[in-house]
């Protein structure tokens, strides 16, 4: 197959993952040589990889489709942590469908499948129980009945360290922060923090996933303390071998408080994007231009069209930091809510994306009890499309049961329970809407 075609059918196939529904995998290509990707999995729900940030490179032969794309994980610990039997601590994958692992008829590469399928793939590896995806430790088996008690062991390890490696070692890196002081590293004199490329794989969208779940981190962190005691060695897997294993130890005290210091250099680092946008106006940036514009444009734009139900303000007259104000409409579960959204740009904008929270409390499915949405828009590089996803995903009285989009897990436990408890949903929805004008 020609490499014309190569190309066209990985561009094809790139189309359409970002066209099709989230299934919690995100890919990235050079523009300048589509032969080689990288992608981003989000840990499955209900199993030990829940929101753990796993990463992959992918490379294409000259044949492809004909031929499987060659596939090595990058969140490995710098080679030291083997996360699945199937996912080695030196990047080896071993699928059937890439060629790396014999498998059962049926089971080898064919053209009809794709990027897509393969990153699927890997993610089904992300099981509830890991232990089992070694070959001869299945359900039923005579090693699996002798090491019974491993398994839930395994399944404790890989928990900790989805968390201390895939989520928290990340962010440090991303934001710069000592993992022992937990305070960002000073910069060096020759290196400007704006210098750093914003189109990084993935580095936004790990900080946006980050926001997103770090209730659900916090809660598991707080589940395992109760259990598991601090200092307590990794056990090591009867399929676990020298430079090929998980070694370390619990220490969930200590994620805790690495946790606390990413939220607050977010926090640091979102307030700093408004001194960076003063400075751009300032400058007469072509940044700083460009927001005025829509702001002046989008800010009419939305009186028109939500009939002053939703209205735009400047912070500080800064174009960079916008405020939606968004009054109930009449009639509506939101009827008297005075509901404040702010929305942080970036001078790096649209590569890095804003950054909204609610300043009125809120009790919602979709928003963190500190005031963090979950949202979609359907124009990542669009500020109107932000700010529609944002109302749209407020008024939303239809609440979607995918558990990727529960920012409020208490409000979920409810929602999603007995009748007598989704009541109690929305009384508690409802006081939140009639006190929101208080502040």
């Amino acid at each position: 197959m020609s490499s014309a075609t190569t190309t066209l059918r990985i561009a094809k196939e790139l189309a359409n993952i970002q066209k099709s529904p989230d299934q919690g995998i995100y890919v990235y290509f050079d523009e300048k040589n589509l032969m080689r990707a990288q992608a981003l999995i989000l840990g499955p729900l209900d199993t030990p990889y829940e929101y753990g940030l796993f990463e992959f490179k992918m490379s294409f032969p000259e044949g492809y489709p004909s031929k499987p794309p060659c596939v090595s994980a990058l969140t490995t610990n710098d080679g030291w942590t083997r996360f699945n039997p199937n996912i080695y601590a030196n990047g080896k994958v071993c699928l059937s469908i890439l060629g790396t692992w014999r498998g059962e008829a049926g089971e080898q590469w064919s053209s009809a499948q794709g990027i897509e399928s393969v990153l699927m793939s890997i993610q089904s590896l992300m099981c509830s129980n890991p232990f089992e995806n070694e070959p001869g430790f299945g359900p039923g088996s005579e090693r699996e009945s002798l090491h019974r008690d491993k398994a839930q062991q395994y399944i404790q390890k890989i928990q900790h360290e989805t968390l201390r490696i895939s989520v928290i070692k990340r962010l440090e890196e991303s934001l710069h922060i000592s993992s022992v002081t937990g305070k960002v590293k000073k910069t060096p004199e020759n290196e400007q923090p704006e210098d750093v490329p914003a189109d990084v794989p993935f580095k936004d969208l790990c900080k946006r996933l980050f926001r997103y779940y770090y209730p659900s981190y916090m809660r598991t962190i707080a589940r395992e303390k109760q259990s598991i005691k601090d200092n307590t060695f990794f056990e090591t897997m009867p399929f676990e071998g020298p430079d090929n294993e998980m070694k370390g130890s619990f220490d969930y005290a200590d994620l805790e408080r690495r946790m606390h210091a990413i939220t607050a250099a977010l926090d640091k680092e979102t307030e700093h994007w408004a001194t960076e946008g003063a400075e751009a106006v300032r400058n007469h940036d072509a940044a700083a231009s460009m927001l005025s514009g829509m702001y002046s444009q989008i800010a009419g734009y939305l009186v028109r069209t939500y009939d002053g139900t939703v209205t735009l303000e400047l912070v500080d007259d800064n174009p960079f930091v916008w405020r939606i104000i968004y009054f109930g409409r009449p009639t509506t579960s939101l009827d008297g809510a005075l509901f404040r959204i702010k929305l942080a740009f970036s001078v790096r904008f649209p590569e890095e994306q804003p950054r909204a929270v609610y300043e009125t409390p809120i009790y919602h499915l979709n928003i963190t009890p500190s005031g963090i949405p979950y949202y979609r828009p359907s124009k990542p590089e669009d500020p109107q499309s932000h700010i529609e996803a944002l109302i749209a995903s407020l008024e939303n009285d239809k609440l979607s049961p995918d558990p990727r989009t529960w920012m409020n897990l208490d409000a979920a436990e409810l929602y999603f329970g007995s009748d007598a408890q989704k009541k109690e949903y929305r009384r508690t929805f409802r006081r939140a809407v009639m006190r929101s004008a208080e502040y």
